[in-house]
């Protein structure tokens, strides 16, 4: 992990693309603010372990539903 100190208004760069500035420091909280091209996706943390969640639940039932039926066939398959 990068650890920076950085002032109201100053700004990093990553990967060319994307520039994070700091726009408000108020007590404990800091204002983000972020320019980055319409292609990348930018999700809070808890959001992004959410939908990843979800997504392996998803794969996971998906996985499940492929089994039963393969386990129905065989059992129609054995009946004749």
């Amino acid at each position: 992990m990068l650890y920076l100190t950085r002032k109201m208004g100053d700004s990093v760069v990553i990967d060319d693309h994307i520039e994070v500035t700091v726009v408000e420091i108020r007590g404990k909280s800091v204002k983000l603010g972020f320019t980055f091209p319409p292609e990348v996706t930018v999700l809070r943390r808890e959001l992004y372990e959410r939908i990843q969640a979800e997504n392996r639940a998803a794969a996971a039932s998906g996985a499940d539903f492929a089994a039963s039926f393969t386990i129905a066939a065989q059992a129609e398959a054995d009946k004749t």
